[in-house]
């Protein structure tokens, strides 16, 4: 009997052990994924003075093309004339930030700020408003400036 409760003892003592080991063992690995900040990629785009150059330039942008559009101007027209005149007003721009704007995200953004403002006018609702006007506007802003860049 003596023999029998020792081995139950020794069994016993190696179950806590291992439960104790585990319960370490997730213990620590909680307290380092609490501790240790994810590491994640920060773009400088997500710097407010950037968000706020792209919507000055977006806002600008929509006026121009929707005053346009509304003066009789075609789509084509209305389009490189507000290309030409937001791209000289970038360029002549002293802030340090429009080198961060990426190209992609101010097509979308100026699309969106356009059917908003006048998509109706054009026939543009929605996303596919959104989605259609982001591709032209970039075909025809390759066409005018090939060798400029909104956001440099």
């Amino acid at each position: 009997m003596k023999r029998q409760l020792e081995k139950t003892n020794v069994l016993f003592i190696v179950i806590y052990k291992y439960l104790l080991l585990k319960f370490i063992v997730g213990l620590l690995f909680l307290i380092v994924y609490l501790l240790k900040p994810s590491i994640c990629l920060a773009f400088d785009t997500s710097d407010p003075s950037v968000s706020l150059l792209q919507n000055r330039i977006s806002n600008n942008f929509s006026r121009k093309y929707c005053k346009a559009i509304q003066n009789g101007f075609s789509k084509d027209e209305a389009m490189k004339s507000a290309i030409v005149k937001t791209e000289n007003i970038i360029s002549f721009s002293y802030n340090p930030q429009k080198k961060w704007i990426e190209k992609s995200d101010l097509a979308n953004q100026i699309s969106f700020q356009v059917v908003n403002d006048c998509g109706r006018s054009i026939g543009l609702i929605g996303k596919n408003g959104v989605d259609y006007f982001k591709s032209y506007f970039l075909e025809i802003y390759e066409k005018t400036t090939p060798d400029k860049n909104f956001s440099r």
